[in-house]
């Protein structure tokens, strides 16, 4: 946002790959589920940011986090807690009160978080994941953990793909409890993944063309089958109220 402290900008700067942008109109919509008129979300959504990249990552398990800078949550403690920033010196009002009255919300919308190649048959749980932060202050820890399989993919007439599938665990840590704790972890999005040590192979075949010649052939010879029975029985049923009725 308008008052990044440019350190994003400095580690992610080409040749990074990571890229960060105002959101659009309804990105933000999106993200806060906002209903205020359209005029002053055009100047709510400049406080906001939309990420976007591809990193390479070796098989094992880390940490993917967007958060707060740790300046910004020490200040967000102190203002919590006592109602002014108590972390620098005494006097101006930036100290007393760097937010202006309103802290750094971290409520956001995941578009899409992807592990290698999509996987077609499954559905990808890391998308169009929502975390709203409603609980005043507008500051949380959205903690996501994601367990990755590792699928090789085949398809009739394609060639195998390597690719991960996905199960996902979260829960929302509150600032007091982060405060509390003293912990290290700062709010915003922290998604941590690590590898199963099993892997799962999915084959997708066609049934071979005798096969389906057999299976045609028997449906084909059950309704003759059928269709002879049934008239049949119209016949003689025919035939014998016929001979009543002489």
């Amino acid at each position: 946002n308008d008052s990044s402290s440019g350190k994003f900008e400095h580690y992610h700067s080409k040749p990074y790959t990571f890229t960060k942008r105002i959101p659009t109109l309804e990105e933000y919509k999106t993200a806060v589920g906002s209903r205020v008129n359209n005029s002053e979300l055009q100047k709510q959504r400049r406080e906001g940011c939309t990420v976007s990249g591809t990193i390479h990552i070796p098989r094992v398990g880390g940490t993917l986090s967007v958060s707060v800078s740790p300046d910004a949550w020490r200040r967000a403690t102190s203002v919590l807690a006592f109602g002014m920033d108590l972390t620098g010196g005494s006097g101006n009002t930036e100290q007393v009160d760097p937010f202006h009255g309103r802290l750094p919300n971290v409520t956001h919308y995941v578009h899409d978080v992807t592990f290698g190649a999509p996987f077609p048959p499954g559905k990808n749980p890391l998308q169009g994941a929502h975390h709203v932060m409603d609980n005043g202050s507008g500051v949380a820890l959205a903690n996501v953990a994601v367990k990755l399989v590792p699928t090789t993919y085949k398809r009739t007439f394609h060639s195998e793909r390597e690719t991960y599938q996905a199960s996902v665990s979260r829960h929302i840590v509150e600032p007091a409890t982060l405060a509390a704790q003293r912990s290290m972890l700062l709010p915003g999005l922290m998604i941590t993944y690590d590898f199963t040590p099993l892997a799962v192979r999915h084959v997708e075949k066609r049934e071979n063309v005798f096969v389906f010649l057999s299976s045609l052939v028997g449906i084909v010879g059950g309704v003759f089958v059928t269709v002879g029975l049934v008239s049949g029985c119209l016949v003689n049923s025919a035939q014998a109220v016929a001979k009543k009725m002489d």
